[in-house]
């Protein structure tokens, strides 16, 4: 295997696997629809709040690497839900899809093998596309950490996780 091939599954393990986190899915699992809305003490967001802001974020370097027009959004309104948003189950379901739906997509240009990780894009001010890979992996990490303690908190982990 090249190194070129080697880096390309490391970068897919990271954000697909967490290596040495917990990963997105093992984080939402199993939770309470009746607290998604709700927050925790002294913080000033909810658990889907904090997901939507995962999600967001991740769609942004997305279509930083794929639009020649990107315009970012506002910071940091922009990378966030309205304060007051609240969602339901239709819309908490949404949210991980559309994460997933990113996901995927951000895989797919990290397995193309046209794809050069290092050349600047050619839209930003010297970003490439590992650097963007690198910085969506480790924005989900700590959010997604985030997300786990606040599920702690709150009390909403299943019986019997640890």
């Amino acid at each position: 295997m090249s190194s070129d091939e080697i880096l390309r599954q490391q970068l897919r393990t990271l954000l697909l696997k967490g290596n040495a986190h917990m990963t997105f899915d093992d984080a939402v699992a199993a939770f309470p629809a009746e607290q998604m809305n709700q927050r925790a003490p002294n913080v000033s967001y909810t658990p889907w709040h904090l997901l939507e802001h995962i999600r967001i974020t991740q769609w942004d370097i997305l279509d930083f690497i794929r639009n020649p027009n990107y315009i970012a959004p506002a910071w940091p309104s922009g990378y966030w839900p309205a304060p007051d948003a609240l969602t339901d189950r239709e819309g908490w379901e949404a949210t991980i899809a559309s994460f997933h739906a990113d996901q995927r997509a951000l895989v797919a240009i990290i397995d193309d093998p046209k794809t050069d990780l290092y050349a600047p894009i050619p839209h930003g001010d010297g970003q490439n596309i590992l650097q963007e890979i690198l910085t969506v992996a480790d924005h989900n990490a700590y959010h997604i950490g985030e997300f786990a303690i606040l599920r702690q908190v709150m009390g909403t982990w299943p019986e019997g996780h640890q």
